[in-house]
């Protein structure tokens, strides 16, 4: 199976699925529509449509709390900027952690729900695609150097 697709996709699916909350406000790449993971995937019209169906349920409440997280995470700045007292700022901190957890549970629900979608020879097809990916993009170790 050629991967050079997956090179320029993938990334973009794995940020979605297994990134931190710096890449919530990223949703992914409709893979589910491309004619490529179709194939390899072996993915029929109806599951196509059931994941999209997922994804276009989840996304505007995605935005929705993604827009949310943004103001209380500058809120959080601006208290810091003009050096608030610790329990307010304490209270903020509390809040945007909040938001973003939701937020990423309901990201990581989403894909869950896509998963469900898939049969579990494609679940391990899609696996083998993202371990490939993981393995050509390993961040190469950088060299000992001399501690002096």
């Amino acid at each position: 199976m050629k991967l050079r697709w997956a090179r320029r996709l993938l990334p973009v699916v794995w940020v979605l699925a297994l990134a931190g909350p710096a890449h919530a406000q990223s949703f992914g790449f409709p893979w589910w529509r491309d004619a490529q993971f179709q194939k390899d995937l072996s993915l029929t019209a109806d599951q196509a449509s059931r994941i999209d169906g997922v994804y276009q349920g989840a996304v505007a409440q995605l935005r929705t709390k993604k827009a949310e997280l943004d103001q209380q995470e500058a809120e959080l700045s601006r208290l810091i900027a003009n050096n608030a007292d610790e329990q307010v700022v304490t209270r903020q901190v509390d809040r945007v952690e909040a938001i973003r957890a939701n937020l990423n549970k309901m990201r990581t629900l989403m894909l869950l729900h896509m998963r469900q979608v898939l049969s579990p020879d494609q679940r391990a097809r899609l696996n083998k695609i993202h371990d490939q990916w993981e393995k050509d993009h390993q961040n190469p170790k950088p060299p000992r150097g001399d501690n002096k």
